[in-house]
């Protein structure tokens, strides 16, 4: 899903026609990590190292916007549901109980949603997500979870020469942005999006190069 120039519906559908092809191809589920989630810091990067990651890997690109997007729809959790059989629903329901019961969750609708969708990317593997907490759902044995960081002047001026804007304007957006975030995490999943634990891997920008990010996380998965 990297285009955003073709509308939700359209990404949903060739995302699903892609599934349908993979369950012809591909008889039996991948064993092992075949996701890897990236959460971020704003101005650190993480879309970069996304799309870089997917293209080395050849895994499908879900940015967060249009996981977002997803789960605001009851019919979109519904559609990716009909691509897995009886018993990857069955397990998917078994990974969102055991994540509720145990994070102590009041699911409302958006995060019901998003759970299911988040699940059924994970249930189909060879996927990067970006941000909407997946991390949080998928079970460290399917999903290699990467947080990267920077220092906060990096990622200001990052956000400057990216938008155009002042860096007056841009510490602002990535200050607000960095609240919302912690604020999501915090509401949806009773936890700490800054607290290291959440992560099987942590890189600063600042200090190691995005690609050099990639060679490691491709190693990592390769041992």
């Amino acid at each position: 899903m990297k285009t955003k120039a073709r509308s939700i519906e359209q990404l949903i559908e060739e995302q699903v026609r892609r599934w349908q092809m993979m369950r012809v191809t591909e008889k039996k589920e991948a064993a092992g990590i075949t996701v890897i989630t990236i959460s971020r810091e704003p101005g650190s990067g993480g879309n970069i190292l996304a799309k870089r990651l997917s293209e080395r890997l050849g895994y499908d690109l879900f940015y967060q916007e249009v996981i977002h997007q997803m789960a605001e729809s009851a019919r979109v959790s519904v559609r990716f549901l009909e691509t897995l059989d009886e018993k990857g629903i069955s397990v998917l329901e078994d990974w969102i109980s055991s994540l509720v019961d145990k994070q102590h969750l009041w699911p409302d609708q958006y995060l019901q949603h998003l759970m299911k969708i988040i699940g059924t990317i994970g249930k189909h593997g060879k996927a990067v997500i970006v941000g909407r907490g997946a991390n949080f759902v998928l079970p460290p044995q399917k999903r290699l979870s990467v947080r990267l960081i920077a220092p906060l002047e990096d990622r200001v001026r990052n956000v400057s020469k990216t938008f155009g804007i002042s860096p007056d304007i841009a510490k602002r957006r990535v200050i607000k942005t960095d609240s919302d975030r912690r604020a999501f995490v915090r509401k949806y999943f009773n936890d700490d999006i800054r607290d290291p634990l959440n992560y099987d891997m942590v890189f600063n920008s600042g200090k190691l190069s995005i690609d050099e990010a990639v060679s490691a996380i491709n190693g990592t998965l390769q041992d």
